[in-house]
């Protein structure tokens, strides 16, 4: 599946993902993530596959797709994520949907008292990578 590249902000009204330059992106395997707790001040580094949930403390987050531009442009990554706080005894809060992009953390932040997650990398399409070695 391949996204046609616009401008950053046309991306949060038509939902298409927008980088800048004329070329097609194509989407990857899922998404590198980082998250803080903020309480213990510790960083972990999560890999969330497309369409699965991860687990980060009271979160759930599910990646749906994660877009990063070719070698030849300057580097960005984007992934549209939605992030739900399931705390027990509480009803399930959706915390977060929407794109985050890589080189912007702030531009589209999560905001929660105790956990920070935010987009590193796409992870590598493994159907790529196959065909490529052939």
């Amino acid at each position: 599946m391949a996204y046609r590249i616009c401008q950053v902000f046309h991306a949060a009204v038509t939902g298409v993902v927008c980088l800048g330059g004329g070329n097609a992106l194509a989407a990857s395997d899922g998404a590198v993530l980082q998250g803080l707790d903020k309480v213990t001040a510790r960083i972990l580094t999560l890999e969330a596959p497309i369409d699965k949930s991860i687990v980060f403390g009271s979160l759930r987050v599910r990646v749906r797709t994660c877009v990063k531009r070719p070698p030849e442009e300057p580097p960005e990554s984007a992934a549209f994520i939605e992030i739900t706080d399931e705390r027990p005894g509480e009803s399930v809060k959706r915390v977060y949907s929407g794109w985050m992009f890589a080189s912007s953390p702030g531009l589209s932040a999560m905001e929660h008292p105790v956990y920070d997650v935010w987009v590193v990398d796409c992870m590598k399409d493994s159907s790529a990578e196959s065909s490529n070695s052939r």
